[in-house]
């Protein structure tokens, strides 16, 4: 229970399925947000399912179990949705069994691998790579950037991205993003990513409806960025809800319903709630 409440606000009353961002609505760095395992036990104890969907590619879904256990927030494997592990599915509908060049870490390495794919390492192997796939890469260096730009353009590998977002919120500041290592390749390549898997892609919701077997009408994202959380949410018909506990601030909000007035393509930028807290999701 939270603060002796239990009951969700009217706008959130149908609510079956939860899907929460990690980075800047779970936690910060290595910090949890306040409240947030109060709340994810709460919306449990009503019956709510609670699932993540997170951009960050750079772990694997057991070291995400790990990370919430030791945030006090119980977990298992399958509630995570990362970009990774997306990734590796849809990239398993193109082809299995295939050669992958990653600029990434090892959270995007073991998904494909666990579904069957092969990482290529060695440079003068760059025409047997099938796909060039880019995440977040805290070790990104020129030599990877080369290589995978050799396996596009002297070789027939194709160019996909887990996801794009510029930056990365963490304990005390804004680190750049995987969107930084997408723009390398495409600017060297002169290609665009044939796919970015994760958010703003309603890839991982859809996914996560199918499996969960849930209507979007009664599924939320609790997001805290607009331009992947809410937008994914809104495109794949869910409730979206902003909490300005990362990211996005009351004020880029106002900006975005002041510019959707003359400019209506940016209403899917907009969120149904926003929430300075989690816990105000209660009354």
């Amino acid at each position: 229970m939270i603060l002796n409440m239990n009951t969700l606000i009217e706008e959130l009353r149908d609510l079956k399925l939860a899907i929460f961002d990690l980075d800047g609505v779970v936690y910060r760095g290595k910090a949890l947000i306040s409240d947030v395992d109060k709340v994810i036990k709460t919306l449990k104890e009503i019956s709510v399912q609670v699932v993540y969907n997170s951009n960050n590619s750079t772990a694997t879904r057991k070291m995400y179990v790990e990370r919430l256990n030791k945030m006090n927030i119980a977990s298992e494997e399958n509630d995570f949705y990362t970009s990774a592990s997306i990734t590796s599915s849809e990239i398993t509908k193109l082809k299995q069994d295939s050669n992958i060049f990653i600029i990434g870490e090892i959270g995007l390495q073991k998904e494909l691998e666990a579904k069957g794919h092969h990482i290529i390492t060695d440079e003068q192997r760059y025409e047997e790579v099938d796909f060039v796939i880019v995440g977040l890469d805290r070790h990104f260096t020129y030599e990877k950037l080369a290589i995978a730009q050799r396996c596009i353009l002297e070789g027939h590998a194709q160019f996909y991205a887990t996801n794009a977002d510029s930056t990365l919120p963490a304990a005390t500041r804004i680190l750049p993003g995987a969107g930084v290592m997408v723009n390398a390749l495409r600017t060297c390549t002169s290609q665009e990513p044939i796919k970015i898997f994760g958010k703003p892609s309603p890839f991982g919701i859809n996914l996560i409806l199918e499996e969960r077997n849930i209507n979007p009408e009664y599924a939320g994202i609790f997001g805290d960025r607009l331009n992947t959380d809410i937008l994914a949410g809104n495109r794949a018909g869910i409730k979206t809800i902003a909490v300005l506990t990362g990211i996005t601030s009351e004020e880029e909000i106002t900006r975005v319903k002041e510019r959707t007035a003359r400019s209506p393509d940016q209403a899917s930028l907009i969120p149904n709630l926003v929430f300075s807290s989690l816990k105000d999701i209660f009354y």
